[in-house]
């Protein structure tokens, strides 16, 4: 099995003991992979080929990803162990006066962070208020579990996470429901830290029964219905299939539609740019793409501010380079913003217990910051 290496990180920046503890853990997950992968081939016989090759292909795919997060997250302890010795030394390297200054400078900055984090976080609060009042109802159809492995109810799960951030960042945030949640996916659910205070409607029951006195207002959205969606219209309930497949299920969710009564529809995608494959997408991609339309009330931008690159390559160039643009200016403004916060560390070899205290605080933070982009940056195939 190819596996990526883990000599890339220079010789300097890592100690003896790290390095070893590096080598323990990738040999583990090497061994942890390679007997999962024996397990899993034991039960292929009763799958085809193409099963079989999909089914090793992904365990492999996530035995190299293991192996990436735990190559990441050595070079994060590095990393901390540097700025903490560079914050060190600056301490020694300066008077009692300068020091306590810049002690004291860097309080001012955290206390800054943490009052605009809270300020933040009221707003936020307001918005999912508000929308749980006036705003379009989005229905995330988690029936689907019993259909699932424990590791695709995973994925789905990361994406409903990614969702409920993305849901949260908006201007115009959506009302969000997760019907149909009970069993293995509510326990996994349940495992998110702060899920129990999540602003969002959990209902154990399926949709058609919590909902069952506005059928008429539900439209289930699948990309092989026929009726092509223009607008979003505020009484309706949108509903989004929580399905991911791998493809095993190519329809499902147009015939449990069609079996219970209700309307359908699908995007507009191919009104405004080419798939490179098929229109189906992961749920936090349909969910987004509705959240952004709701604020811009157009499609297009929409489309391109959310589907990746690579499933459109055939795009408009003209429209797409207009989509870049915003991203860049978006960018540039994230720039900006980061150029105004940098602190360049001096050198010396020691620090008083409150400069390290500051420290500590200061890399907490960075780990909260780490995690917000990593729970927007999910992005998991999906099927159904």
């Amino acid at each position: 099995m190819k596996t990526t290496s883990f000599h890339c990180f220079p010789c300097h920046c890592i100690s003896q003991r790290n390095y070893e503890t590096l080598i323990r853990n990738t040999v583990a997950l090497k061994l942890r992979s390679r007997t999962t992968m024996e397990a899993t081939q034991n039960d292929l016989p009763t799958l085809s080929k193409n099963a079989q090759k999909k089914v090793l292909k992904q365990q492999r795919y996530e035995a190299k990803k293991a192996e990436k997060k735990a190559q990441e997250k050595q070079q994060k302890k590095e990393n901390a162990e540097r700025k903490r010795k560079e914050w060190e030394e600056t301490l020694a390297s300066v008077n009692e006066e300068e020091r306590s200054k810049l002690i004291e400078s860097r309080r001012n900055l955290r206390k800054e962070r943490m009052e605009k984090r809270s300020e933040e976080k009221e707003k936020k609060i307001e918005r999912l208020t508000r929308a749980t009042q006036c705003g379009h109802k989005i229905v995330i159809d988690l029936d689907f579990a019993h259909l699932m492995t424990p590791s695709e109810i995973h994925s789905l799960v990361q994406q409903i996470m990614y969702c409920y951030a993305v849901n949260g960042r908006c201007t115009i945030p959506g009302y969000l429901w997760l019907t149909g949640c009970e069993g293995e996916m509510e326990s996994q659910l349940k495992r998110l830290p702060g899920f129990d205070k999540w602003m969002i409607e959990k209902e154990n029951r399926p949709y058609i029964e919590a909902l069952k006195d506005q059928k008429e207002n539900l439209v289930y959205l699948t990309a092989d219905a026929e009726t092509v969606l223009e607008e979003l219209d505020p009484k309706k309930i949108y509903i989004v299939g929580g399905l991911v497949d791998r493809n095993r299920w190519k329809g499902i969710t147009m015939k449990k539609a069609n079996e219970q009564g209700i309307q359908t529809a699908k995007l507009p995608i191919g009104n405004y740019l080419k798939m490179s494959s098929s229109q189906v997408l992961t749920v936090n991609q349909v969910i987004e793409i509705l959240l952004k339309f709701i604020e811009t009330k157009d499609w297009k931008v929409s489309f391109f501010q959310v589907i990746p690159q690579r499933k459109r390559p055939e795009a408009d160039s003209e429209a797409y380079q207009e989509v870049e643009g915003e991203e860049n200016e978006e960018k540039d403004d994230q720039l900006d913003t980061k150029k105004t916060c940098i602190e360049v560390p001096s050198h010396g070899p020691k620090a008083d217990s409150e400069g390290y205290q500051e420290v500590e605080g200061e890399e907490n933070e960075e780990k909260d910051d780490q995690l917000n982009r990593k729970k927007a940056c999910i992005e998991v195939p999906f099927h159904g």
